[in-house]
């Protein structure tokens, strides 16, 4: 074979592995849903009735949760990211749920005083929409 086909194939030959490359990170799989091991759902339920999330978001199973300020928290345990930025899972949901302004500063949702336990209970609760 010529040099100038050895080259010709080689051309082909990295552009088929790039592609392949590209191709594959766009087909990335998003993280698994989220797994709870602690928290009371039921609890949880009458927490975000208590603090007032509803009206800021839509929560499915909360009597008057229908606020159209923060996005709806409908199928929650199915998403990848809470507030576009950290991976779904109980800790983070937490934390956000805790500080939102430590997590991202000046974001519209406010810090309301929530405990640990209650935000684990309420995480528990949104796990639960999926």
């Amino acid at each position: 074979m010529k040099l100038s086909g050895r080259i010709w194939a080689l051309g082909v030959a990295l552009t088929v592995l790039s592609l392949a490359a590209l191709t594959g990170c766009a087909s990335t799989s998003p993280p698994p849903p989220p797994e709870v091991h602690s928290g009371r759902p039921d609890r949880g339920a009458e927490l975000i009735t208590r603090y007032g999330c509803g009206s800021c978001h839509t929560i499915p199973g909360v009597s008057r949760a229908d606020g159209l300020v923060g996005p709806p928290l409908t199928r929650f345990g199915a998403r990848s990211y809470i507030a576009g930025q950290l991976p779904n899972n109980a800790d983070n949901l937490s934390r956000w749920i805790t500080d939102p302004q430590a997590v991202e500063p000046g974001t519209a949702m406010p810090k309301l005083g929530v405990s640990a336990i209650d935000a684990q209970d309420i995480a528990a609760y949104l796990y639960t929409l999926d």
